[in-house]
């Protein structure tokens, strides 16, 4: 039988109304019951994960995919503390902000409030299901979870630690649903149904973002790709700069979060760019070089308009050189994705320019690209990253999933 989404977005609707009045301490108990099911259960979700792994790397999928798609005991630690630092957060929903009283004696405040129902389409990511339903449960929101089939096992056994959850705190199931049936006409009717379902976040790949962008009839959060640059300025420390060099490009290539391309101050080329085809060598980084830096590279490509556009995933790096900090923020201005970019300099006037200039969801000074990630900048975890500016911009926690409505205080005031 064919999943019914309609059904399930109109039974999360109604259970939308009971999250939304939970307390922050009812709500930060059913968390702490969802990372201890995580813990008890990670034998199942490994051996689920397993099928899904296996499948994958029989169809071919992918090495950045399947690296995203793994589990091992770590990476469901990992979650399982997400999950529960979630919980120790402030709860987003209930304050009143910005309070007032008006020339007319009423009193004027603002009160975060949840957002509703949230739709979650991604893929490969399993730890995705657990933070997209942490995230939407902090903030008093149902969600509907619509993960890709390459995952299917592994969302399907993360799920049953957030149902058996739900059910221990006699709450309605349809809080959190995790659609069971990749069926892609299941996705094409969810994009319909805006009169149960108030915003859709879809994470993946740019083909994933661009389709569910075109043709949902909800509001949605948009996140194309990380094409994330390095700026090493004339007044950069080279020592920071290959380390952070190395951080961004090497460590994990996967993520939306590495570096794609390197932009080096012309004024400090000849000193840095030999150390760094060393560095980038040593770990077998694959380099498009434009004309100004081929030389300081034993087997780079000439670098062409694509590469500068290019998201790799990869142990690939596009490296230009650039005439000063203002070529270097036109660059990234024509080729940036708005995503996270990053100058390394001694030079505070420099930083701030940076820091001013760059029209990116995460700008940094001295330090990797790698921190562009809701839990190492105080989140928790993310329920994505959204390089447009409405209603977010850049990685989205639990405050993020609200809005706010205005409250008016008054003793029987009328206008005049």
């Amino acid at each position: 039988m064919t999943f019914d989404i309609a059904k399930a977005a109109r039974q999360a609707r109604q259970a939308s109304r009971q999250i939304a009045t939970l307390s922050g301490t009812e709500k930060n108990a059913l968390l702490h019951t969802i990372a201890d099911n995580i813990l008890a259960h990670s034998e199942n979700i490994l051996n689920e994960n397993q099928k899904d792994t296996q499948q994958a790397k029989q169809s071919g999928l992918e090495q950045s995919m399947i690296d995203r798609l793994q589990l091992d005991d770590q990476r469901l630690e990992a979650i399982a503390a997400a999950v529960r630092e979630i919980a120790g957060q402030e709860d987003p929903v209930g304050g009143m902000q910005d309070v007032k009283r008006m020339p007319s004696g009423i009193q004027v405040g603002k009160m975060r409030i949840p957002l509703g129902v949230i739709a979650m389409i991604y893929e490969s990511r399993p730890n995705v299901t657990i933070d997209a339903a942490a995230l939407c449960l902090k903030a008093g929101n149902a969600v509907v979870l619509r993960g890709g089939k390459e995952a299917l096992h592994s969302n399907l056994a993360l799920a049953q630690c957030i149902t058996d959850a739900l059910l221990t705190h006699n709450l309605p199931e349809a809080i959190v649903t995790v659609i069971p049936d990749t069926d892609r006409e299941i996705m094409n009717q969810l994009m319909t149904l805006s009169d149960d379902i108030d915003l859709i976040i879809p994470r993946g790949g740019e083909g994933l973002i661009r389709f569910v962008t075109q043709n949902s009839r909800i509001p949605v959060i948009q996140h194309f790709k990380g094409v994330c640059h390095l700026f090493v300025h004339e007044q950069a420390d080279i020592d920071k700069a290959l380390n952070l060099l190395e951080n961004g490009k090497t460590q994990r290539t996967s993520v939306c979060n590495s570096l794609e391309t390197l932009l080096v101050d012309s004024a400090i080329a000849d000193s840095f760019l030999p150390l760094a085809a060393k560095m980038l060598e040593r770990h077998n980084v694959k380099i498009h070089a434009c004309e100004r830096s081929m030389g300081a590279f034993a087997d780079a490509e000439l670098a062409n308009e694509d590469d500068w556009h290019a998201e790799y995933l990869a142990l690939e790096i596009a490296v230009k050189v650039v005439d000063g900090i203002d070529a270097a923020i036109s660059h990234i201005d024509v080729y940036g994705s708005g995503h996270t970019d990053v100058i390394v300099s001694q030079d505070y006037s420099a930083v701030q320019r940076f820091i001013n200039e760059i029209d990116s969801a995460v700008v940094m000074a001295n330090a990797s690209s790698r921190f562009s990630d809701g839990g190492e900048l105080g989140l928790g975890a993310e329920i994505g990253i959204s390089t447009s500016k409405l209603h977010a911009y850049g990685p989205m926690g639990a405050t993020s999933l609200t809005t706010e409505k205005f409250v008016v205080m008054g003793e029987g005031h009328v206008r005049t």
